[in-house]
């Protein structure tokens, strides 16, 4: 089955570029992408020397191309966008990817193009009818201008932004006249009046924020106000992407060599690696990379994680007859303090794969899942104090695998007779489980629809309440992502584990997919396949943002919902 589907993979890549091309108008023009098409549906430009060697500089959507003869591929400016590299010397010579519909051909050939220039080419519809074409590219400077994140101080007051009504809320009482912000913007945008300046927001203060082509502007309000939310969930049609990273701009060369994990502090994502290498933290808002945290005496090789209060668990990775050590932190700048540790005599691995559900300044449970095995060791945590580990021994199940296929056991709620969830590979079953107090699994998600769950892994899987409503998420890594496989995030709603039913990408509980762009350039891990997904919602209630990242798709990115009602 395998080799069928790489022959079908190969024989439709041949197909794809066999046609490079796309369409024009009689002048330079961009043509905005709508659901028809005709023709040229894309152009794609990929880097062909330096550090981005290989890597989509740019995807451009093309729409009612009939009437086209000049297409022009915007290219950034910067790339990556957030960075201050231009794309000027990388222009001349760039490989251009043209997807057609069927029978549509160009010729000759495209391949490596010089797009300083306007390249000829001849494009034939599928009637036999010809016109003459060229492509072309320009630097493009960003037409984005939005405020990501907003923070008022003295207070350190977290912004809420309403990003249609162009609204930041600041959620206080106190006085707001002499303030000053520290605020998150599109990349190179630039923002007036300076923040830094003390302003008064108590009854509404506009800044204009302009994007790096000059043109492109936005008004933001900045007004002490509560906005309204939803009785319970998030707002059906908020969902944002807010950015998505190829692991190997982060030093990545080696997908081989990683078993990402991920944790949230304040307005902070962390990300480690699992290599030995410091974890690194970003502004979750834009995925911008900050620095690195503040390690101390904490071995990061197993995983990191987060509760919902701000705090973040890091952890070793502990061979059978060593010990795990789990140590926390509130701080990316601050050295973390050891909070508990597990003398591993069970005879498989422990540490990959770590979670912590509720607040661990109050009450919490921390559960780390044993590799080769149906166990996972509990820690309850009552007013801060950490009980006690337990063994538990999950029944009704298959055992899962090494670190891998290891399951990701997460609890419901802080409260243990809630019973938790997990997933894991299972040979393709990707089965998601819930068990409540008396640990025997009850199957309730199984295998996509679409008859590959040979080449998906479910386990990488995440819950939380949000907004009086309980959300489950699925990460669904594909094994083999140039086999067609791509990775999927799938939402729940899990107030009821019974209510989820059906197949991973068809419950009646689904609420949201979202499709993980694939960064692969650098190769993708050929075993010891792995990812993460995270839930946190936002230290105000508004916001609820999705985390992922895996070495197969080698993508780590952030997606954010909100709970305002309008």
């Amino acid at each position: 089955m395998y080799i069928i589907m790489k022959k079908f993979h190969l024989y439709i890549t041949a197909g794809i570029i066999a046609t490079f091309m796309l369409t024009g108008c009689e002048s330079p023009d961009y043509v905005n992408p709508t659901a028809n098409r005709s023709g040229i549906t894309s152009l794609t430009a990929y880097f062909t020397s330096g550090p981005n060697t290989g890597k989509e500089a740019i995807k451009y959507d093309i729409s009612n191309s009939a009437s086209t003869t000049d297409y022009v591929i915007p290219v950034p400016w910067y790339y990556p966008d957030e960075s201050d590299n231009t794309t000027e010397q990388y222009m001349s010579s760039m490989k251009v990817v043209a997807v057609l519909e069927n029978n549509c051909l160009i010729d000759p050939p495209i391949t490596v193009l010089d797009l300083t220039k306007k390249n000829q080419f001849t494009y034939t519809d599928p009637d036999g009818s010809q016109k003459k074409i060229t492509i072309s590219g320009q630097m493009t400077k960003s037409d984005k201008c939005a405020i990501k994140a907003f923070i008022a101080s003295p207070g350190d007051l977290t912004g809420v932004i309403d990003e249609d009504a162009k609204t930041i809320s600041l959620v206080t009482a106190a006085d707001l006249s002499e303030c000053t912000a520290e605020v998150t913007l599109s990349p190179h945008a630039t923002i007036s009046p300076d923040p830094a300046t003390v302003q008064n927001f108590n009854d509404g203060f506009q800044f204009t924020v302009t994007a790096d082509n000059g043109t492109s502007k936005a008004v933001y309000t900045v007004k002490k106000q509560i906005p309204p939310k939803l009785v319970s969930g998030y707002r059906k049609g908020s969902q944002l992407e807010m950015f998505s990273t190829d692991l190997e701009t982060l030093g990545v060369t080696s997908a081989d060599a990683i078993h990402p994990t991920l944790a949230c502090i304040g307005s902070y994502v962390i990300l480690d690696l699992g290599d030995g290498s410091t974890p690194q933290y970003f502004k979750k808002a834009t995925g911008t990379k900050v620095g690195t945290i503040n390690l101390g005496s904490a071995d990061a090789k197993g995983c990191v994680t987060s509760d919902v209060a701000g705090n973040m668990l890091i952890s070793n990775y502990a061979v059978n007859g060593s010990t795990l050590n789990i140590y926390k932190t509130n701080s990316v700048t601050s050295a973390p303090t050891l909070l508990t540790s597990y003398a591993n005599n069970l005879g498989a691995g422990l540490g990959s794969r770590v979670h912590v559900q509720g607040d661990l300044n109050g009450d919490a449970i921390i559960t780390a899942t044993v590799d080769n095995s149906s166990n996972f060791i509990r820690w309850i945590v009552k007013n801060g104090s950490v009980g006690s580990p337990e063994n538990v021994l999950i029944s009704g199940c298959p055992a899962w695998g090494g670190q891998d296929s290891n399951a990701r056991v997460v609890s419901r709620t802080n409260n243990a007779s809630d019973g938790y969830f997990f997933s894991y590979y299972q040979g393709g079953a990707d089965i998601l489980y819930s068990a409540g107090s008396d640990n025997a699994a009850v199957a309730r998600l199984t295998a996509n629809s679409n008859g590959a769950a040979w080449g998906y892994n479910n386990n990488a899987i995440d819950t939380r309440l949000f907004n009086n409503a309980k959300y489950l998420v699925v990460y669904e890594m594909g094994y083999w992502p140039d086999w067609g496989l791509p990775g999927h995030l799938y939402l729940y709603s899990a107030d009821d584990p019974s209510s989820l039913s059906g197949t991973v990408d068809a419950s009646s509980s689904l609420k949201y997919m979202f499709t993980v762009k694939d960064y692969t350039s650098t190769g993708y891990a050929s075993d010891g396949r792995f990812g993460d997904v995270l839930l946190t919602p936002s230290d105000d209630g508004y916001f609820m943002y999705m985390f992922y990242v895996s070495n197969t798709h080698l993508s780590f990115g952030g997606i954010q919902f909100d709970c305002i009602d309008k």
